[in-house]
């Protein structure tokens, strides 16, 4: 179906349109050893099927070693220089360049320096590489349901090189574009030239591509501790630990992959100037109505048996309630004053109430879906309704077998009496279950300006659990990207203007170990390494797009909490380049910009050897001759952007000894 609809639009390159490329499958072959002679078979399928469409284009497989021909196999991953194609014939694509990871609720910040990516890439293409594509460039937002996981974040920023609100994630964007601007000036050597490689022993190769118009030339060093020292064709070269160098002649360095001339921006966060008081917002509230769940026990369908929640709801929604009625009787054997009831649970989250009490609830680490929730609970000499909300937060959308994952009250549940030293256990998982798919809340749409329904502004409770919260905002001023700070709130989901701008969880912190206050890009990166935001929310900030807001007028933040959470800290703000820094050795040009707004001030500036890093910067032992603060002021203050020649004809001469002598910058925006 999809195919057709392409032709019809003469989207192939065949035909004259811009898709050069179609995928069939992706990562199957990750998991096609599960799946036996089947899988083997299934791979056939495709390949024939796809080939059977004649789009008049070539077909990938990513990931898939045994792809049949005519399909092209290609290399998904954070390095793809070892992969070989199995057709001699087949061009060495890479087709997902993992540029950071994604973050998983309880979990820290994933972060993949630029020199690593780009380390990556250019190893890639020293090696015979043809192609490669980054995943993700732009980061996004799982609006709405749309995250997976179980435990996918709302926020898919990826640490990429656009991020999650369309701003350049320097220096990554930066040192990306310079080195495909390097690899496009060699392109025809590179697709034409035959290819010869030097081996100079601990981990530091060459390789030239040549053609009858010349050479270019690709010095890599594997090495993760020391430099290779490289002598080629009459001339010495340095090149850093795990880094690539590039000379398009195979005479002068012009670009390497460890050496970051380009500045790295410092985001922050702007107050919403629409409001006169942004941070305190006016609100109302009503309660989610469970009335008919928790005191009739009353559902849509009723099945002796528990069943997986998937089966139930059909992902139609996040919840689902599991109900049964229970009469005791004083001669019960399970009757007594010390009773409980246990719960055998795949929920994400789980909600249990007896007879209208809520007796508590649980969150499950991720990757620990399986566990058994014991709690203490009045019964009563008779009837009993037991009520239990199961959550899930985003179900598994990869791997064998996926499909099968249990999520919900899979059981069994039992009431737990105790008299004494004995212990008495009453299964219920044979009882008459009734289920009832979401929330009362969500199929009247509270969460729309049109909802007829009424909320109250008196006396708003805070850290109420399954509680709807509602106010009313002005847009920020301007065009920056806007973020809601939802520090304060449990767990929930949250709408503007009626649109779901996703899930939310503050409430869930990452551990408390695990960052490192430096990260070294040397070694392979493997998605642990260098995180960040040890023991704080996974998020706090949740994207708004401009087009969900009303820029005149009042703009409406509907928000269902689910564990409880105080809303009067909720505010808008905006996201903006708040300064600029760059560390430039010396012949490098530097540029500077403020991404559309004005450079306001120079706080340091320092040609010689200074200290320090971004927002810490400090002179060093040798400093240049001429002021390079009042230089720069000159130059950029009051511009958008601004480019100099990091050069002692600029600056003056610093006396550093022979040491390589550089110019650190930090600008405010």
């Amino acid at each position: 179906m999809i195919v057709d609809m392409v032709k019809k639009e003469k989207l192939f390159a065949s035909q004259g349109g811009p898709i050069i490329l179609a995928q069939i499958e992706n990562e199957y072959g990750n998991v096609i050893g599960s799946y036996g002679e089947a899988g083997k078979a299934y791979i056939q399928w495709c390949a024939n099927m796809a080939q059977s469409l004649d789009v008049g284009v070539p077909w990938i497989m990513c990931q898939q070693d045994d792809a049949p021909q005519p399909m092209l196999n290609t290399c998904n991953g954070f390095y793809c220089d070892n992969f070989v194609p199995n057709n001699p014939n087949t061009p060495k694509m890479w087709t997902e360049n993992w540029t950071g990871w994604y973050k998983n609720w309880g979990g820290k910040n994933p972060y993949r320096t630029a020199e690593d990516v780009a380390f990556a890439v250019a190893r890639f293409f020293q090696r015979g590489g043809t192609f490669q594509n980054y995943y993700m460039y732009h980061g996004g937002t799982n609006f709405d349901r749309t995250s997976g996981g179980p435990y996918i974040t709302t926020s898919y920023d990826y640490d990429a090189p656009l991020d999650e609100f369309g701003n350049l994630n320097q220096p990554k964007y930066g040192h990306l574009k310079q080195l495909h601007d390097v690899l496009h000036s060699m392109e025809k050597t590179l697709t034409h030239g035959n290819i010869s490689t030097i081996d100079f022993g601990n981990l530091a190769t060459a390789t030239v591509y040549k053609t009858e118009e010349g050479s270019s030339c690709f010095f890599g060093n594997v090495n993760e501790t020391s430099d290779a020292i490289i002598s080629f064709q009459g001339s010495s070269y340095v090149v850093p630990p795990w880094s690539v160098s590039i000379l398009p002649d195979c005479k002068t360095e012009t670009y390497n992959t460890a050496k970051v001339t380009t500045q790295t921006s410092v985001m922050v966060k702007k107050p919403n100037e629409a409001e006169d008081e942004p941070t305190t917002l006016k609100w109302s509230w009503r309660p989610e109505n469970m009335d008919s769940f928790l005191l009739k026990g009353k559902g849509e369908s009723t099945m002796r048996q528990l069943f997986d929640q998937k089966v139930v709801s059909n992902d139609q929604s996040d919840y689902l309630w599991y109900m049964t009625t229970v009469d005791l009787k004083e001669k019960d054997p399970v009757w007594g004053k010390n009773m409980s009831l246990r719960i055998n649970s795949t929920a994400h989250v789980l909600h249990a109430f007896v007879n209208g009490q809520h007796i508590g609830n649980y969150r499950a680490e991720n990757g620990k879906f399986h566990y058994v929730f014991e709690q203490d609970a009045k019964f009563n000499v008779g009837a009993n309704v037991i009520s239990l909300l199961s959550i899930t937060v985003g179900l598994p959308n990869y791997g064998a077998f996926f499909e099968n994952v249990p999520a919900g009250i899979t059981g069994p549940v039992f009431i737990i009496g105790r008299n004494g030293d004995e212990t008495i256990t009453k299964d219920l998982s044979g009882h008459k279950w009734s289920y009832k798919t979401g929330l009362n809340g969500f199929e009247n749409q509270l969460f729309s300006a049109q909802s007829p329904s009424t909320w109250s502004g008196e006396s708003v409770p805070f850290n109420r659990t399954m509680t709807w919260y509602k106010t009313t905002f002005k847009a920020p001023l301007g065009n920056e990207p806007v973020a809601v700070d939802l520090l304060g709130l449990g767990k929930g989901t949250a709408w503007i203007n009626g649109n779901n701008i996703g899930r939310y969880w503050p409430a869930f912190l990452s551990s408390e170990d695990g960052c490192a206050a430096e990260c070294n890009y040397r070694g392979t990166y493997y998605a642990e390494k260098c995180q960040t935001n040890c023991g704080e929310p996974t998020q706090r900030w949740y994207h708004v797009p401009r087009s969900f807001l009303n820029s005149d007028g009042d703009n409406t933040l509907v928000l269902f909490e689910e564990i409880g959470g105080n809303p009067s800290f909720v505010n808008f703000q905006t996201v903006r380049v708040g300064s600029v820094c760059a560390n430039v050795d010396e012949k490098n040009v530097l540029e500077l910009s403020c991404n559309g707004k004005p450079i306001s001030a120079i706080k340091f500036a320092s040609f010689g050897n200074p200290g320090g890093k971004c927002g810490s910067f400090e002179k060093g032992t040798c400093e240049a001759s001429k002021d390079a603060a009042d230089i720069l002021t000159d130059e950029c203050v009051g511009k958008e952007k601004c480019s100099i020649d990091v050069s002692e004809d600029k600056f003056g001469a610093p006396e550093c000894g022979g040491a390589t002598r550089r110019l650190a910058v930090e600008a405010i925006c």
